[in-house]
């Protein structure tokens, strides 16, 4: 499917002035998609999906609403324009409402030289069958796995254009390849499960489906025999794949749409630090061939690399173009939305100094403490920073893990935690979030 996107946002942009707007952008995005499930050696999904959305926001003085919808008729714009005006004459105003001054737009909207668009063909359903067949293969190959829950391959490609009435016009395209395989060991209540999962934007760099089986299947035979850990105050190694989730905090707490409303623990810490001296924490929307990446921002502006921290200092805050105006402050080019919504404050690919220790380092440095590779549930107060986790992983004992753990919690405090925080060596390049492990000290542990 090749939609006509930018003459979609045309004829919305026409539809807004027709039904009385001042000022309008549209987003129109086309996607298509294919899945194939794998369960104990038979297709259990398959699954493709095509479609359109389309969203307008509109301005009357400093009122705005947005709309949106799932086809591109022309009686289906003109009936949303009508719709989105009318919502907008009864909306509150907001004096911070608006679209971006024709000089802040991006001038380069030119996505080629991030090749985010994979040119080779989509891959039939026989492809993605074969790699999900083999992912569970491989993990039911190692000793000690008792079924597989599924193993997954899919396949996707999204293109969006956004045009405004102040002049800005431009779109891009990014496609996905991906594959899954969730292993389990054992049986009844002593059955344990992990996971493994591979996505890129290039179809060519897309690892080994049975790599990523035998890697689930490692992870699950790991975890057999889990018990819960003991209580008390520990340090706590976050493993690679979830350590993102403390820098994602540390970003929501930058968001200047929450900063603005007096809703964040990180209010007051413009200029101050927040990480350990050293570390960066640095933004890069432009990185070639990375999922996150984009040439301009829901608003137009141009993305840019800027460090969010420096040397453990936070430098700024996250901002669209409204967080931006209620701060009075430059935007950071940092707007994301849906077609059917407002831009709010997004961060696209993130960046943490890495350390020069390895994991195994890390491990042997913590001697006695608590190494997470998973987490569930989140208890997180956003305007204190008060937090408390869900989470299993690893015991550590005289610096080797010892035994897997499961049902036990992780407490601390945001500020404290993240200006104790030590990075491994060990974060992968081709995500979108590079954080490596990263272990903190002194973090209540409650177990059994």
């Amino acid at each position: 499917m090749r939609a006509d996107l930018p003459a979609l946002t045309e004829a919305l942009l026409a539809a807004a002035r027709r039904a009385g707007a001042e000022a309008a952008d549209a987003m129109a995005v086309a996607g298509m998609s294919a899945e194939i499930d794998v369960r104990g050696g038979r297709i259990e999904k398959a699954e493709r999906a095509e479609g359109i959305e389309i969203g307008l926001r509109v301005l009357v003085g400093r009122r705005q609403a947005c709309a949106g919808a799932s086809n591109g008729s022309a009686a289906t714009i003109a009936a949303l324009a009508e719709r989105a005006v009318a919502m907008a004459r009864e909306a509150p105003e907001d004096p911070y409402a608006g679209l971006a001054d024709p000089a802040q737009l991006a001038a380069d909207r030119d996505a080629g030289p991030l090749d985010l668009d994979d040119p080779s063909p989509e891959p039939d359903a026989a492809a993605l069958e074969a790699d999900a067949r083999a992912a569970e293969a491989a993990a039911l190959a190692v000793a000690g796995i008792s079924r597989i829950d599924q193993a997954s391959a899919g396949w996707g490609r999204r293109a969006v254009w956004l045009a405004a009435t102040n002049g800005f016009a431009g779109g891009y395209a990014r496609t996905g390849r991906s594959v899954s395989c969730v292993a389990i060991t054992g049986e009844g209540t002593g059955m344990e499960r992990d996971w493994a999962s591979e996505q890129r934007v290039h179809q060519a760099d897309l690892p080994d489906p049975a790599s990523v089986g035998r890697l689930a299947a490692e992870r699950a035979l790991a975890r057999a025999g889990a018990r819960r850990p003991p209580t008390g105050a520990f340090p706590v190694l976050y493993d690679e794949r979830v350590s993102g989730s403390l820098i994602g905090h540390l970003l929501a707490a930058a968001n200047g749409a929450a900063v603005a409303r007096g809703a964040s623990w990180a209010r007051d810490l413009l200029g101050q630090a927040v990480l350990p001296a050293g570390l960066d924490v640095t933004e890069d929307p432009l990185r070639p061939r990375i999922a996150g990446s984009r040439p301009f921002d829901a608003e137009g502006l141009p993305g840019r690399r800027r460090r969010i921290v420096a040397d453990g200092v936070l430098t700024g805050w996250v901002l669209d173009l409204a967080a931006a105006r209620k701060l009075g402050q430059a935007p950071t080019g940092n707007a994301m939305r849906s077609p059917a919504s407002p831009p709010s404050p997004g961060t696209t690919n993130i960046d943490l100094t890495p350390g020069t220790a390895s994991r195994d380092d890390l491990i042997a440095a913590m001697g006695r403490g608590l190494l997470v590779t998973s987490m569930l549930g989140a208890s997180i107060n956003p305007t204190t920073g008060d937090y408390s986790r869900g989470a299993a992983g690893f015991w550590v004992e005289g610096g080797q893990i010892a035994f897997p753990v499961n049902e036990c919690t992780i407490a601390g405090n945001l500020r404290e935690m993240l200006r104790r925080i030590l990075p491994a060596n060990d974060a992968r390049p081709h995500l979108s979030m590079r954080v490596p492990s990263l272990l903190v000290e002194g973090l209540t542990v409650a177990g059994g």
